[in-house]
């Protein structure tokens, strides 16, 4: 995070999500880098995560009221719009929390005079196309109610953006890196463990990820380049990838555990997680399994060339690092399990069939 050497003098930016995986990467970046922060979130938040200066609110994007007091309250230059409901979550909560809070915060934004929001919004937007690289122009296909809340939240976006409001639009791959959990955590357990991986189809697509890092940087482009180079929207991921077989191995000969990949055909992979899903037995929802054996992956072009981002970090290396992180800090993850991405997901009926491999 030290290659922007751009002023921050008096800088004050709103994260909202500020308890996230992401927005806890954000908050300790920008704080190293001199900027005035204030968190809001609806989940409760460990105070020795977070650089002192970093003021923690409890506050839900949904409450438009409380968004307006606390932007008149001071004068917040930026808003990393970063809250979101995960595709885990109940559908009528993603679609509140998505797209009315997503409405609230560029409302309450606009109203009182904040100068520009950057909008964290996801590749989920894509759907599965057949074409690759996914360009910003591609058309936009969500699956489910995430990705569908998604776009219609991106929408919202570009009202704003037409008003002449200033609005990026951020559209990252799956992210992982230190503190990542989530379904990340029950492949980092597996691999730990020197059991077989199971793969959903012959590993031969390639799936984009993106190191958490990578992406504040993204964020921190996006902050303070200027106005006219990111009233826009952009992609972000890695920039270097395997075939999904190639990264998983890469992982597993790091660890030296002795786990391998096992293929598995998808057709019966993805048949057999349908059905646990259904009886609500499998920690995986249906973006994560239907689009496994699938290519996924977008240009990075547009960010590169309109901000001079770059990606650090390859697919095996986030992977690497965040399996890492995982092993030295194993004995502080909370037992309980939950559905965000900062702690561990309830392997269902998972644990059962890692006891064959």
């Amino acid at each position: 995070m030290e290659r922007s050497n751009m002023m921050l003098s008096n800088k004050r930016i709103l994260v909202t999500g500020g308890a996230g995986f992401l927005g806890y990467h954000v908050a300790n970046a920008f704080a190293r880098r001199g900027v005035e922060l204030t968190l809001i979130d609806i989940a409760k938040y460990d105070p020795g995560d977070y650089p002192k200066n970093v003021e923690l609110l409890q506050m839900d994007v949904r409450d438009l009221d409380g968004l307006n007091r606390l932007l008149s309250a001071k004068s917040y230059d930026l808003v990393i719009h970063a809250a979101a409901a995960l595709p885990l979550w109940k559908k009528r909560e993603i679609f509140d929390v998505n797209i009315n809070g997503t409405s609230n915060v560029l409302k309450a934004a606009k109203a009182n005079n904040v100068e520009r929001v950057i909008y964290i919004s996801s590749t989920a937007v894509y759907g599965i196309p057949k074409k690759h690289p996914i360009e910003e122009s591609d058309k936009l296909n969500g699956v489910g109610a995430y990705g569908e809340s998604k776009i219609k939240a991106e929408q919202i976006c570009g009202e704003y953006r037409s008003q002449g409001f200033i609005v990026s639009v951020l559209r990252p791959k799956t992210f992982i890196g230190t503190g990542r959990l989530g379904v990340f955590q029950i492949l980092y357990d597996w691999v730990e463990s020197g059991k077989r991986i199971p793969m959903i189809g012959s590993g031969k697509n390639h799936y984009q990820l993106l190191e958490v890092e990578d992406l504040v940087e993204a964020i921190w482009l996006a902050s303070f380049s200027p106005p006219e180079k990111v009233n826009d929207t952009f992609n972000i991921g890695a920039t270097e990838f395997g075939t999904v077989y190639e990264d998983l191995m890469a992982l597993c000969e790091y660890a030296n555990t002795g786990a391998r990949v096992l293929a598995i055909p998808a057709w019966f992979a993805k048949g057999t997680l349908a059905l646990l899903e259904a009886f609500g037995v499998s920690p995986l929802y249906k973006w994560v399994y239907g689009t496994a054996d699938k290519d996924s992956f977008v240009s990075t072009e547009k960010i590169q060339v309109a901000l001079g981002w770059k990606a650090r970090f390859s697919n095996a290396q986030a992977l690497i690092r965040s399996y890492q992180w995982y092993i030295d800090n194993k004995e502080t993850i909370p037992v309980e399990a939950g559905v965000t991405h900062r702690v561990a997901w309830n392997q269902g009926a998972l644990r059962l069939l890692k006891r064959w491999l």
